[in-house]
């Protein structure tokens, strides 16, 4: 089999990659319903809706099936944290595909998660029901998305609304005002030995936290009317997308911890790669950036390009950083990395289909 010559041709090797290593019952966490699974997922299902691929769709509700009993109860997962109601956003293309009452019902489950989540004083929502009071980056790409779809689809502007102000949260306590680049997380107790003391910040600028953000930000602007809530969204992508491109590599990716690429032990990572490259496709064709972006979108994609394996028709995607929680320097560049585990190859999914899409 030859090397894939475009984005779509890499996307599709990459799904077929990873549906000839896993059955979908066995994606890891095996039976769990979380975030590592919902990431690689919803990178097929964008890939689904470019090629039409039955197959795909067929492997993502064979998953679903996995994780949810027949009455639509999720049979494993920590109530109410954020990284265990991702997959939601996978419902609702199967709704579309098919009338079977069971994907309603499975979203009404994860619904009632989202109605659980505890929250701060101003309404954040916390990144996990044992981090009390704490806001992390991640936590945007994994509840604002299938938010805002809900909203649109069931006639909720509250939820929308919900959406937003998350994100301007998010933004108020992390965005670091000289660079423009937003820290990991903010802990508004100060009492995490990470954070500040005066602040509640996160030490460092970690990549792949910053690349769910645009990402997040600019699917859910989509699923909202025109509006101020719809343009702040955009408008946080935009700012935080143009604030990454001069920490851009000569290599076209870009380092682990972001700010930091001339310090030793840092290194390329591909994750936040590819959702960077993601994020400028996207903001790009909805008219929130100039066109002139797109060279660094490309640069982002061919570097990444460059560091894949391809093995007998198999796609390795490395330098993936494997998942993590809040830390310094050490600890983000000590942190093991991976090949074609679900974070990688799902941001790796998102990339393509977003230049697949864009005229570079």
């Amino acid at each position: 089999m030859t090397r894939p010559d475009s984005p779509l041709r890499w996307a599709e090797a990459a799904c077929d990659t990873m549906m000839q290593t896993w059955a979908p019952e066995d994606l890891p966490p095996k039976g769990r319903f979380h975030y590592h699974q919902g990431v690689f997922l919803s990178g097929m299902e964008h890939t689904y809706r470019l090629n039409g691929r039955e197959a795909y769709m067929d492997y993502i509700e064979r998953w679903v099936r996995s994780v949810f009993d027949p009455e639509g109860r999720i049979l494993s997962g920590v109530h109410a944290d954020l990284d265990d109601i991702q997959p939601g956003i996978l419902l609702f293309p199967l709704m579309d595909r098919s009338d079977d009452p069971f994907f309603a019902k499975c979203l009404e489950s994860v619904m009632a998660e989202v109605r659980d989540i505890p929250r701060t004083a101003e309404g954040g929502w916390w990144h996990k029901t044992t981090l009390p009071n704490q806001l992390w980056l991640d936590g945007l790409y994994m509840a604002g998305p299938l938010c805002a779809e809900y909203a649109r689809r069931y006639a909720r502007p509250d939820m929308a609304e919900d959406v937003v102000r998350e994100a301007q949260l998010v933004a108020k306590h992390t965005r670091d005002e000289a660079t423009g680049l937003w820290f990991h997380a903010w802990d508004g107790d100060r009492k995490t030995a990470w954070a500040d003391p005066a602040t509640g910040r996160a030490p460092e600028f970690w990549g792949r936290s910053m690349g769910w953000v645009p990402v997040a930000l600019l699917d859910a602007a989509d699923q909202l009317p025109e509006g101020d809530g719809k343009a702040s969204l955009q408008a946080l992508a935009a700012d935080l997308l143009r604030a990454l491109c001069p920490f851009q590599s000569e290599d076209g990716r870009w380092y682990q911890v972001v700010n930091k690429g001339d310090q030793p032990g840092n290194w390329l990572e591909n994750s936040c790669s590819c959702l960077y490259v993601a994020g400028l496709c996207r903001a790009v064709r909805r008219g929130v950036l100039p066109v002139s972006f797109l060279d660094a979108a490309r640069r982002g994609y061919e570097g990444v390009i460059r560091d894949l394996g391809w093995e007998d028709g198999r796609v390795l995607v490395g330098n993936v950083c494997i998942g993590t929680g809040v830390g310094d320097y050490a600890f983000y560049c000590g942190r093991p990395v991976s090949v074609n585990d679900l974070h990688g190859v799902g941001a790796f999914l998102l990339m393509c289909t977003e230049m697949a899409q864009t005229a570079v």
